[in-house]
């Protein structure tokens, strides 16, 4: 595997370690301001499972469009069910839409229920970035990459300043945020690794990527940034994340 392949495989899960460098500085961040880096997150998330994952999806199809279509339509069912079994598998909580008055052993349980949700996140964003590259156009790969890198970024914030609100110690929060993404580069080594091995079935593994991502944004991302009273303001960051996803995907592609 050729070195600049690998970086871009491991980079975007380690931008969650970057985003959460401002917990080192500073003590807090105003609800708003997460909502709305979420919002930007989801935005650049559905334009990179549209752009980058759907479309190369169909287009890998072969010329028979509407049998693409329907293997397409497959996977994204496919990818959906399944981290709606990992979700089921692994319970979590809401943590910011919780509202606790002291930090009890039971808010503490829902801080670390929140942590691995946010591990559960990265499942299928490493795959999606894996599976770009594994297309063997990077084209496809780049796009994805840096758009998960970038909505990365205000998760690991999210979750430093979470465990931070616990008591944790800065430099400990930083460290545990920076691990909720290690999953990250493990799966897009496998989702590389599986459209190796698997180079036929491209189309519904690309498809597979999209189902999942989708299924993380409306189930989890978008409401998350609507129990706080900033809906407004995290829909607008959602469609600027959107917009500037789709430019880094037409320019990049």
């Amino acid at each position: 595997m050729d070195w600049k392949l690998a970086i871009g495989l491991i980079i975007p899960g380690l931008m969650t370690g970057v985003g959460a460098l401002p917990a080192l500085f500073a003590r807090n961040v105003k609800r708003k301001g997460l909502d709305m880096m979420l919002g930007f997150s989801a935005g650049i998330m559905l334009a990179a499972t549209g752009f980058s994952l759907i479309i190369p999806s169909i287009e890998a199809g072969g010329d028979n469009l509407l049998k693409a279509v329907l293997v397409t339509a497959f996977g994204i069912l496919c990818g959906t069910g399944l981290i709606d079994l990992v979700d089921r598998v692994a319970p979590h909580e809401h943590l910011l839409n919780k509202h606790h008055a002291g930090m009890t052993t039971e808010s503490l349980k829902k801080i670390w229920l929140f942590v691995i949700a946010i591990t559960i996140h990265n499942i299928p964003e490493g795959m999606a970035v894996g599976v770009g590259f594994g297309s063997g156009d990077i084209a496809h790969g780049l796009p994805i990459a840096v758009g998960i890198g970038l909505q990365n970024m205000p998760e690991g914030l999210a979750v430093a300043f979470a465990l931070m609100k616990a008591n944790y110690k800065t430099k400990t929060a930083f460290w545990i945020a920076v691990l909720t993404g290690v999953i990250e580069p493990v799966m897009a080594f496998a989702g590389y690794g599986l459209v190796k091995l698997f180079a036929p079935a491209l189309p519904f593994i690309l498809a597979l990527a999209a189902g999942a991502m989708l299924f993380v944004i409306v189930d989890e991302v978008i409401p998350e940034t609507h129990g706080g009273g900033n809906e407004r303001a995290a829909s607008y960051s959602m469609i600027l994340g959107f917009i500037i996803m789709m430019i880094l995907d037409v320019t990049l592609g």
